[in-house]
């Protein structure tokens, strides 16, 4: 699949307040539409799920489609009630899927 996902999120917030948070990952995207040079069809693989979670509960998904752009940005906004650790996952066509966490604090 990818290597290591990019987040970006705020190491602490304040509770209640609406955080923005981006993540890119590598990932060729190949829509399954394009031919090599032989002429055959090149195998569709994408990330076709990205998710995200906060202490366990759904913050973000969405369902990606061939028309996604190679390395996908995906960049959503979340309120952080309390401090914990945010999830995420990017499922591939393979059935691969690739995971990160990243934890945030609650200013004084």
């Amino acid at each position: 699949m990818a290597d290591k996902p990019r987040i970006k999120l705020p190491k602490e917030a304040k509770k209640g307040e609406i955080i923005q948070i981006k993540t890119l990952v590598s990932h060729l995207m190949e829509s399954g539409q394009r031919k090599d040079a032989q002429g055959k069809p090149i195998p569709r693989k994408i990330i076709n799920k990205f998710t995200c979670e906060f202490n366990g509960k759904p913050v973000f998904s969405c369902v990606l489609e061939p028309a996604i752009s190679a390395n996908p940005y995906i960049q959503f906004d979340a309120r952080v009630d309390e401090e914990g650790t945010f999830k995420f996952a990017w499922t591939d066509d393979d059935g691969s899927v690739l995971t990160a966490e990243e934890k945030i604090a609650l200013k004084a």
